[in-house]
């Protein structure tokens, strides 16, 4: 069953409402400059709060690394997403330090407008090769939609294709690539990309908002029931 990360939590309500209608894992974001970021207690208090089916995953942005880790003990974190510009030396030291810490890197991909000039087979294998760079150090991918002048999620549709031909080449390579998809999902699209991605997983922040840092009940519930077919 594919699982469902509902990201931008700032609140134990919310957190207690997604974890309640299904949410595998919940994302908390310690990002400084996004609107939804939490502060060290806030976001101890959420984690304490949830039950055991739902993890949460501490959201970074190109963070240094001793501040992340000092985050992930402080507050009990056993997952984490870096959402930035983080390489591979990066992801390295990260799992060298934190062995027990799971690794999502977000590899973002450009919408489909700005394609046109690039065909997908090209475009995707330029992705496929920096991909495999960091498999060794990390345990799954998100991908999310490219945006020049925004680090964090976007809230845009990317080019699905481009997803379909990765999952090709990593066949291909027999290579398991367990993967989620973000960027401008809602209640009304999941559906269409769960059919036909097959992610491992999903990941919404606001196509589940009521306002941008509180989560709207009746949209998590019809979204986390048309992946989950409930």
């Amino acid at each position: 069953m594919v699982k469902v990360k509902i990201c931008g939590i700032t609140n134990k309500e919310d957190a207690f409402w997604a974890s309640s209608l299904g949410a595998d894992f919940i994302g908390i974001n310690f990002y400084k400059n996004s609107i939804r970021k939490v502060s060290l207690n806030n976001a101890k208090d959420i984690i304490v709060s949830l039950p055991t089916y739902t993890t949460a995953v501490g959201v970074f942005v190109d963070e240094p690394q001793e501040q992340l880790i000092k985050t992930v003990k402080k507050i009990g974190l056993s997952f984490v997403q870096l959402h930035g510009s983080e390489d591979v030396e990066y992801c390295k030291k990260l799992k060298e330090t934190l062995p027990s810490i799971k690794i999502i890197k977000v590899f973002k991909i450009k919408p489909s407008s700005e394609l046109q000039n690039t065909s997908i087979q090209e475009y995707s294998q330029k992705l496929f090769e920096e991909i495999k760079n960091f498999l060794q150090y990390i345990d799954y991918v998100l991908f999310d939609t490219y945006m020049e002048t925004q680090p964090g999620g976007t809230g845009e549709v990317f080019c699905w294709d481009v997803v379909l031909e990765l999952k090709k080449l990593f066949q291909e390579n027999n290579t398991n690539l367990n993967f989620f998809i973000a960027g401008g999902l809602t209640p009304e699209n999941v559906e269409d990309v769960v059919e036909k991605i097959e992610p491992w997983g999903v990941d919404v922040s606001s196509g589940v908002e009521r306002l941008p840092r509180r989560k709207d009940y009746d949209k998590m519930k019809n979204f986390i029931r048309k992946v989950k077919n409930l």
